[in-house]
């Protein structure tokens, strides 16, 4: 080989050394463009092959470094084009790394055998892995057209050359290799360059925040989509090489103004955070968090300006304040915001705790969606009543809060209880089905400030507590504080906790009061009396600890325990106690639990004893207050053969249709009846009477609180079939009923 083509290969190598510097230098500073990489090492293989080939020993060594090059070559370009396209998967090098080697020994082992082959079998293959690139890169991405136009040129140059033996002049043939292959890598330079600005955009564009990068004279060096669109400006493009200032406005120019100028005079400033109203040329106003920090470029001192739209933050912040302090069916304060609202009211107010009376009904008789139309009405009512200045809340469910501000000199008590007097008549509604009219009571309570304190919360618990007692004594009326209230109210919590632990203790236990016939004064059954002896109370009467149980809603409990124990109590008497009934009283919430038919078939069952030995007394109110539901449930004990007594028959809103109604076995003759039957003929005639109505409806009748034999002997004289009080008997232990059982009461 002469010396000119020595030369000329030689300094082609250096030009590709030199081009795969650049690419090296490239991959070094961003290491995840592997393309750089594997194209720098695909021209290096290329260059030394060619040296190999012409330069290199003319023995069976030429052709092994001819093949190893060429194999590196084509897995050079195939991984570059490959990665260009994001294609390359970590699965697919594994094999790949097989097929390479297959290749190189399949060419060493060809040219061994076919010497003469080398180079036109180096340029076919060289040609169709660059067309292959070629037409990959040119139909992938627009940017990488000019790679793979030249891939293209390069690979139907290999071919021609291959096919024909083409016979170029020396120096043609150098010109154009070291032509190409700068194209080629300058192309690729600028391939992996296009890539890294676009990622780069990218990731601007995809930021929520907008984003300005300024020099300290002002001029912005990037920008993205969100900083232009919140700037009101067409494009990104359009925000870059211009002033920052042309395109603020008031406080904002003003403060990037004062920042740029500290950094030109300083050269570093200290991070900054403002949240400012920017009035945009368009006259639209935008909530801006705008954060300016500074950094260095180029050894000059540039700004970053952050700008995050706050509107949909601000939106959700008045969302959440909303549903905190306001009432999302009324639209009115709820407790939260009525405090905040009186928080610094130094002036003398009144307030109102409004709870309308057996809501609940309307509820389960039509359904929600009718309670809370008439939930709404009853606040409309309840602000019309209302004057200016004047607060209305809804503390929840069918409970209401009023704020009555003083109007005249003096205490603002005589204000609250007029206003009291006059909300009856805003407490009527309408069914929104039928347009049918409802009238609705209220109880109410009241607290005043100064009188009764001056902290809101406070002053709300008072009135509530005021309400409740309200409740306790018939509904239907209003009361004004009273601090003897909260000491009942701190005994009811004290009463509760101790009774909660007394349930779990075993410090109840149950008395049995005989019920005897008036004929023969035998033993006919025995009423469950729950009696409770605390270890820290002492002994708690029924009337102090039962209220307390129904308030809480612990009294459901405490009569499943009742009735439990009543029914392994007469269980555990046995054929000692014959026939004898035992009679449990029921409470409402009890009576309307869930499943509480099925706990009393489940008792029955469970302890052997027959459902009629079993009687449950209830309450007129239960009947008036209950309804649909209280029917069904007593036709389910019915069914059973559970008998059913109404209590304190006459002291409640005694009505014969609920006779009628319900299935009723026993009528119990309330002991303020009996009381006067010896002096007083009005009562004698009113217990006649009931016993009469009683005995044509089929009832048994039971006078409760006979105290003298003078009231046992009238009531025997009227027809009364059984007597219960102190003139039969006290009630007594349950080890003392058998021998009650067998020699009469």
């Amino acid at each position: 080989m002469n010396a000119s083509i020595q030369s000329y290969i030689l300094f082609s190598l250096v030009a590709d050394l030199s081009l795969c510097v650049v690419l090296l230098l490239v991959w070094l500073r961003q290491r995840n463009e592997w393309q750089a990489l594997f194209w720098a090492a695909s021209q290096l293989a290329l260059s030394l092959g060619t040296v190999a080939a012409y330069l290199g020993p003319d023995n069976w060594l030429r052709p092994l470094l001819t093949s190893a090059t060429l194999t590196v070559a084509v897995g050079g370009i195939w991984a570059g084009a490959e990665y260009f396209r994001g294609t390359l998967q970590r699965k697919v090098l594994r094999p790949a790394l097989l097929a390479g080697l297959a290749g190189w020994a399949a060419l060493y082992a060809g040219w061994l055998a076919y010497p003469g082959s080398l180079r036109d079998s180096t340029a076919a293959l060289l040609g169709l892995t660059m067309l292959w690139a070629g037409v990959r890169l040119s139909v992938r991405r627009s940017y990488y057209l000019p790679l793979g136009l030249i891939l293209l040129a390069r690979g139907g140059f290999n071919l021609l050359n291959a096919m024909y033996d083409l016979n170029l002049d020396l120096q043609f043939w150098f010109a154009y290799s070291v032509l190409i292959k700068t194209l080629t890598m300058l192309w690729v330079v600028a391939a992996v360059q296009e890539k890294i600005q676009r990622r780069h955009a990218h990731t601007l564009d995809s930021m929520t925040s907008g984003l300005l990068l300024v020099d300290h004279h002002g001029v912005v060096r990037e920008a993205n989509r969100v900083a232009a669109r919140l700037l009101d400006c067409e494009s990104a493009v359009a925000l870059v090489g211009g002033q920052i200032g042309d395109h603020l406005s008031g406080s904002l120019r003003d403060l990037v103004a004062d920042y740029l100028r500290d950094l030109r005079g300083a050269g570093a400033c200290v991070p900054l955070t403002r949240n400012i109203q920017l009035h945009r040329q368009d006259g639209v106003t935008v909530p801006l968090d705008v954060m300016l920090s500074a950094y260095e470029e180029g050894g000059q001192p540039c700004c970053m300006l952050q700008l995050i739209d706050v509107s949909e933050r601000q939106q959700k912040d008045q969302q959440l304040y909303r549903a905190a302090h306001y009432d999302q069916l009324t639209g009115t304060f709820n407790r939260s915001g009525l405090l905040q609202q009186l928080e610094h009211c130094e002036a003398p107010y009144a307030v109102l705790v409004v709870d309308l009376d057996q809501f609940q009904r309307i509820n389960d008789c039509f359904g929600r969606a009718v309670g809370d139309q008439l939930l709404l009405q009853v606040s409309e009512g309840l602000r019309q009543q209302l004057s200016q200045g004047d607060l209305l809340a809804r503390l929840g469910g069918n409970k209401f809060a009023l704020v009555l501000h003083q109007r005249v000199p003096g205490s603002v008590l005589p204000q609250a209880e007029l206003l009291a007097a006059r909300l009856p008549r805003a407490m009527h509604a309408n069914l929104a089905q039928h347009e049918q009219p409802v009238a609705l009571s209220a109880s109410i309570g009241i607290a005043c400030q100064p009188e009764h304190g001056r902290a809101a919360g406070t002053l709300l618990d008072f009135a509530a507590t005021a309400m409740y007692t309200v409740k306790k004594t018939g509904r239907g009326a209003f009361r004004v504080f009273d601090p003897a209230m909260n000491l009942q109210a701190r005994d009811a919590v004290r009463i509760d906790a101790a009774l909660r632990q007394a349930l779990k203790a075993g410090e109840l236990h149950l008395l049995y009061q005989p019920i005897v016939a008036t004929a023969d004064r035998r033993l006919r059954k025995v009423e469950a009396l729950v009696r409770w002896h605390s270890p820290t109370l002492g002994s708690v009467p029924p009337d102090r600890f039962i209220p307390v149980a129904e308030e809480s809603g612990l009294v459901v409990e405490l009569g499943a325990w009742v009735l439990g124990e009543a029914c392994r109590q007469l269980a555990a008497w046995g054929p000692a106690a014959g026939a004898l009934a035992v009679s449990v009283n029921i409470s409402p919430r009890q009576l309307t639990a869930p499943g509480f038919a099925a706990q009393v078939r489940q008792l029955l069952d469970s302890h052997g004893i027959a459902p009629q030995r079993l009687e449950l007394e209830l309450t007129e109110r239960v009947l008036i207050d209950e309804g649909q539901h209280t029917r069904e449930v007593l036709a389910h004990l019915s069914q059973i053969g559970v008998r059913i007594s109404l209590d304190d028959f006459g002291t409640g809103y005694s009505s014969l249709s609920y006779l009628t109604q319900f299935r009723i076995d026993t009528l119990k003759i309330d002991r303020s009846f009996i009381t006067d039957i010896e002096h007083c003929p009005r009562s004698t005639n009113l217990v006649t009477t009931i016993v009469r109505m009683g005995l044509s409806l089929g009832m048994e009748l039971v006078a409760e609180g006979v105290e003298t034999a003078a009231q046992a002997e009238a009531l025997a004289e009227m027809g009364c079939h059984c007597l219960q009080g102190y003139v039969i008997s006290r009630p007594v232990a349950a080890d003392a009923v058998p021998a009650m059982v067998s020699y009469g009461a």
